[in-house]
């Protein structure tokens, strides 16, 4: 669901970690269990491997130990800010097959860039670069769920312009969701790019206010630990 599944769909990001989204039912924490046990995986940070704490948003981290794996980072998360819950996101994935047969289940690419809109700034061009990597595939063979995808997520004045000329009707329906719109259809792309910024700095601020109890949080684990609780 991060960095790794931006390299399977094309939108190369240079990572020490994987991420996973889990369903959180007990048959699932028995098997991640052993898969971790067989790896090695350490816990390195808090908070411990808890289930309340995972359903709250937060994410529990382990380095591995052994065989291949060994030092690489696993993040394990079983809720992600303003996304569905995991039967939802698990019915829209999407599903690659390797030469060797080994099936990979990633997030959607459309649930991917939702859920890349953090505070980190290094994550907003990675969102553009899956957006146009979409585009780019499936620009000849558009769709309202595609289209709807492109005029919403797409992160550049020139891409814009470009759907704007492809689709003006779908464009004029969404503007009432996305109002820089406009600013492409009498293309002013000065202001556009501010409007572009202006979309960033109020994402980055809305995964700002739901980290922060979790980060008060945090905290509390910490000084818990420290204190041998």
């Amino acid at each position: 669901m991060g960095g790794q599944a931006c390299v399977f769909y094309g939108a190369a990001q240079f990572s020490k970690d994987i991420d996973f989204l889990l369903l959180a039912d007990e048959q699932n924490f028995v098997g991640l269990h052993e898969a971790l046990k067989e790896l090695g995986a350490e816990r390195i940070a808090v908070p411990k491997f808890d289930r309340d704490a995972l359903a709250r948003g937060h994410a529990v981290h382990f380095r591995c130990q052994l065989g291949d794996a060994k030092g690489l980072r696993v993040y394990l998360m079983t809720r992600l800010r303003d996304l569905p819950e995991f039967v939802v996101l698990w019915e829209r994935r999407t599903t690659i097959v390797g030469d060797d047969g080994i099936e990979v289940q990633l997030l959607s690419v459309q649930d991917l860039v939702n859920a890349k809109k953090t505070q980190r700034q290094k994550d907003w061009p990675m969102i553009s670069a899956l957006v146009e990597g979409h585009y780019l595939a499936m620009g000849d063979f558009p769709n309202p769920e595609r289209i709807n995808f492109w005029m919403t997520e797409t992160r550049t004045p020139e891409r814009l312009l470009d759907l704007i000329a492809r689709f003006p009707g779908e464009a004029e329906i969404h503007i009432a969701r996305r109002p820089l719109l406009a600013l492409a259809i009498d293309p002013n792309l000065p202001r556009l790019r501010e409007a572009l910024d202006a979309e960033v700095r109020e994402e980055q601020e809305k995964d700002r206010i739901y980290w922060e109890p979790l980060k008060r949080e945090m905290e509390a684990f910490r000084r818990a630990e420290r204190a041998g609780f």
